[in-house]
């Protein structure tokens, strides 16, 4: 079987001017491979500025490699292609407006997934149980939730375009345990019960191991090691 997504011998660069007018290139990534099997939980562990993050963009689409390529398998037509990956960032305010009501971040992701507008109270309310909310947050405004809560209405707003990759960029990050604990059950809730293969990015290499089937380490823009890591209880 095909992997999910294969990442071949990918290098990212950044060109910068210098003060003496020269362009110099910045290596950010260097010939990075590896695979990733679908319904996977795989982990990226590695130093901060080491390119985890420019690694999930890669992943996600936003950035274009400088060499290599990234080859993905979705089942999905094409026309979703585009819905196929997704980036929760560590910053869940890059996805919700903090002025807007929860019903109408949802609303407006469904509408993305389906190219039309739609409001289905009970589909909205589906994803937030998803995520164990509870549904009287619909008509809150997102500056009224904890971060807790913001993280998990964005992560029912990046459930409802149904990818097959979610990507989590330092989601554990100033949380304390029992958030972290609550947070690891729910993802392996939604990868058992859905199919989602995840992606999680952090520096919490001990958090990591509860949570993912294997870890890769980045350092320094390069691969040093892939790991595979047996599934344990949180």
């Amino acid at each position: 079987m095909k992997p999910l997504t294969a990442v071949k011998k990918v290098s990212y660069s950044v060109r910068k001017n210098s003060f003496s007018g020269k362009r110099n290139e910045n290596k950010i990534l260097e010939n990075i491979s590896f695979e990733v099997e679908r319904g996977e939980i795989l982990g990226i562990a590695g130093p901060s500025g080491g390119g985890k993050t420019t690694l999930a963009k890669l992943l996600a689409g936003i950035l274009e490699p400088s060499q290599g390529k990234i080859i993905t398998n979705f089942s999905k037509t094409e026309q979703r292609i585009a819905n196929s990956v997704q980036l929760l960032f560590q910053n869940s305010e890059e996805i919700i407006n903090p002025f807007r009501k929860v019903k109408n971040i949802l609303v407006e992701a469904l509408q993305q997934k389906n190219g039309k507008p739609i409001f289905n109270e009970e589909k909205l309310i589906g994803l937030l149980v998803e995520v164990n909310i509870n549904d009287n947050f619909l008509d809150k405004y997102c500056m009224q939730l904890s971060g807790g809560q913001r993280q998990r209405v964005a992560l029912a707003r990046l459930l409802a375009v149904e990818p097959e990759i979610l990507i989590l960029d330092e989601p554990f990050s100033a949380q304390d345990v029992e958030s972290q604990l609550n947070l690891l059950l729910l993802l392996k809730k939604i990868n058992s019960e859905k199919g989602i293969t995840f992606i999680c990015i952090s520096h919490q290499e001990n958090v990591l191991h509860k949570l993912t089937s294997r870890i890769i380490r980045i350092s320094e823009g390069k691969l040093v090691s892939d790991q595979v890591k047996k599934k344990t209880d949180a």
